[in-house]
């Protein structure tokens, strides 16, 4: 594992966003039962974390109350325009073949299921800030400024790779796409502020443990599609 991570230095950044993305399209294309589907999901790319990227992950933030208010920022731009607009998804730009539209694939059961709410809310609230933040800001912001990412210093400024990053962040989110670009910008710059990755992941992570909060207790589902 070591001399692959030497040969391949972005392995470790990208390796488990790569499965997690992998498997949910999996789940997609074969409609698998979300009740175990996730939780599968989540412990394998656990597992992968741990074995893979573990040396990569930062260990503490620079700015952790800031990082905080930024994540509560964050989850107000996410859901103000739908608590402003109630009819806001529903237009064309973001309900279209392309972009799906904003209804949970959720069943009412997994929705009652404990089990699998607390695999979601650690999937979400603590996983995927991990994981997105090592490939999104850790390594393609500084793959865009050269291959040789580890040459680049972490908030390191391009405006090809911040813009672009923004872009492509806003494509992992569907017909959330608007406030995913907002966000893609917002822990862009954060990551140019702080140079830190630990501040961005608590950031995010702050951002999805508020939304799971919102979308449980207020039966919000469509944010979780």
């Amino acid at each position: 594992m070591k001399r692959l991570t030497e040969e391949l230095p972005g392995v470790p950044y990208v390796a488990p966003f790569a499965a997690f993305i992998i498997l949910l399209g999996v789940k997609n294309s074969l409609d698998i039962n979300a009740n175990w589907e996730y939780p599968v999901r989540v412990v394998i790319v656990c597992v992968i974390l741990w074995l893979v990227s573990r040396a990569v992950i930062p260990k503490r933030p620079a700015r952790l109350l800031s990082s905080v208010v930024v994540g509560i920022f964050v989850f107000l731009i996410w859901i103000a325009p739908d608590w402003i607009w109630p009819l806001y998804r529903s237009h064309w730009l973001f309900e279209n073949a392309v972009v799906g539209a904003a209804k949970t694939s959720l069943p009412s059961n997994v929705r009652a299921s404990l089990g699998f709410l607390v695999f979601r809310l650690f999937g979400t609230a603590i996983l995927v800030p991990v994981i997105e933040e090592l490939f999104w800001r850790g390594w393609l912001m500084r793959y865009l400024i050269n291959v040789d990412f580890r040459k680049v210093p972490l908030g390191t400024y391009s405006a090809t790779s911040v813009w672009l990053t923004a872009v492509l962040f806003a494509t992992e989110h569907g017909p959330y796409w608007d406030v995913g670009f907002c966000a893609g910008l917002i822990y862009n710059s954060w990551m140019l502020r702080t140079r830190s990755l630990a501040d961005c992941m608590i950031a995010h992570a702050v951002t999805n443990a508020c939304l799971a909060i919102y979308v449980i207790a207020g039966g919000h589902w469509e944010y979780w599609l």
